[in-house]
């Protein structure tokens, strides 16, 4: 079973030192992530949603949905409702807001739950999304088979996250931005100065690409395929039930 490990040392599991992170720097995640990306983040979901859009779902979950930024932008496809689930209450208050202002209330729903024990019956979603927050589960298989349970049968699954590039020099420059300026950044803007060093250390750890493939055919998904991004800093992982 993939563990990842808690970004502080305490006597707090992962789950919850992950909730109480995300509480700390939800009202800087926006901005911040938008920085640390220099703004590809909002191209990479571009991709996910167009994804989403080609199976025409009717309903659709989007997990670890933190401030809604997918949620939101998932609104564009066919779905006549879209839940947005986060074990962070910080991160969903701000996502309401945004939902809010938007006028998609009726569209999109914020649900506070642990997406490796969700509060949903099996078969209930036609699409099911992840977008950078995967790494976070804290035991991946575990997640993942929540997953699989409640994505409807030929139902479609596509993950969004960070990855290592391969090839040189891309590899070398993504290392030092991730070890030296990305903590750097997170430190001076963030509530949290733990916090984006754990994001970083937890993204060079993570299985990736092949690996990553690997785990969800293990879980029963089918028709597995992942798709590097700006030279392999971030993958989309598409498969189906």
């Amino acid at each position: 079973m993939t563990k990842i490990k808690p970004y502080k040392n305490s006597d707090l599991g992962k789950k919850e030192q992950v909730t109480q992170m995300f509480d700390t720097i939800s009202g800087d995640y926006d901005g911040l992530n938008r920085v640390i990306s220099f703004g590809i983040d909002v191209k990479w979901r571009k991709k996910v949603v167009k994804l989403v859009k080609e199976t025409k779902p009717n309903s659709i979950l989007d997990i670890a949905t933190g401030t809604g930024d997918l949620a939101i932008a998932l609104a564009q496809t066919s779905a006549e409702k879209i839940i947005g689930l986060d074990i962070s209450s910080g991160m969903l208050d701000i996502g309401k807001e945004k939902i809010k202002k938007k006028g998609l209330e009726t569209k999109i729903d914020m649900v506070l739950g642990d997406s490796e024990n969700m509060p949903f019956e099996d078969n209930t979603f036609d699409a099911i999304t992840v977008a950078f927050g995967i790494r976070n589960f804290e035991t991946l298989e575990k997640g993942l088979k929540e997953i699989f349970r409640v994505l409807k049968p030929k139902g479609t699954f596509v993950i969004l996250e960070t990855s290592m590039p391969t090839k040189t020099p891309y590899l070398q420059g993504y290392t030092f931005y991730t070890k030296n300026i990305l903590p750097l950044i997170g430190k001076v803007f963030s509530k949290d100065k733990s916090a984006y060093k754990y994001l970083c250390e937890s993204a060079s750890i993570f299985p990736y690409g092949e690996a990553l493939n690997n785990i969800l055919r293990k879980i029963g998904f089918i028709n597995v395929k992942d798709f590097p991004q700006t030279f392999g800093v971030a993958t989309i992982y598409t498969s189906s039930k």
